[in-house]
């Protein structure tokens, strides 16, 4: 099987990691996702990795019962540092090097994200995490992956979820929701997606990044995202 993209963005959700739990990190579920990226990168792919923290801390709603809206958000972005440990951990145990790089410095337990740094790891095959966001609080972990896909100049962002793609609402609620194939950035934006937040949806859209949003909970759907099949629904120019 060949791939179709040579540099992948993988943004994942903190909620991502919680399985079925209602707080914190399922191993079992790192393990999975640890496989999938696993699997990609023995085709040669090289993988970057975008996770948030909202399993562990969530700075908005945070700032909505009254806390300062920085300090929510840093400590947000801290909350991304220990899924990119734990991650970290799981990949490794899956025979992947892995490197955690984040952006805010913390060098007892991972890099400072140096882009060079970055890029070099992933030209010498090893998975890097993107932890602590973007760096900055009023920013959210959907802009810091765009804004490291460009860095690292990746082909795609791929956006893993529990769902498997962009409907016109969410069918959880809506069960006569239909689902996107394909959909443009402006129409995301038009029409309030919950895909990205719109200022990681606009930096996608001047750089003419495509992304992919698809169901992470489905074995071998990473693998068949890359190998370029139809799953989940892409968002990219018209």
């Amino acid at each position: 099987m060949t791939a179709r993209y040579s540099r992948v963005l993988l943004k994942l959700s903190g909620e991502a990691l919680m399985g079925e739990q209602q707080y914190g990190v399922d191993p079992s579920v790192t393990t999975q996702v640890a496989r999938e990226i696993a699997e990609v990168q023995s085709l040669g792919v090289q993988v970057g990795v975008v996770i948030g923290g909202g399993n562990l801390f969530r700075g908005l709603a945070a700032s909505a019962k009254g806390m300062d809206r920085a300090t929510a958000d840093y400590m947000g972005m801290l909350a991304t540092v220990i899924n990119g440990l734990a991650l970290q951990d799981s990949l490794e145990k899956n025979g992947v090097t892995t490197r955690v790089l984040t952006a805010i410095e913390m060098r007892a337990v991972a890099e400072p994200f140096i882009r060079r740094r970055a890029v070099r790891h992933l030209e010498k095959g090893r998975v890097v995490v993107f932890a602590a966001g973007t760096g900055n609080p009023y920013f959210t972990t959907d802009t810091a992956a765009a804004l490291r896909a460009m860095e690292i100049k990746a082909d795609i962002i791929l956006k893993g979820t529990k769902v498997d793609g962009i409907y016109t609402a969410d069918p959880m609620l809506h069960p006569t929701a239909t689902k996107f194939e394909r959909i443009s950035y402006i129409k995301v934006l038009e029409q309030g997606l919950k895909v990205m937040d719109a200022t990681a949806i606009s930096l996608c859209m001047d750089n003419k990044l495509p992304i992919v949003v698809f169901n992470l909970r489905t074995a071998g759907n990473l693998r068949r995202v890359i190998s370029g099949e139809a799953v989940g629904t892409t968002v990219m120019a018209e």
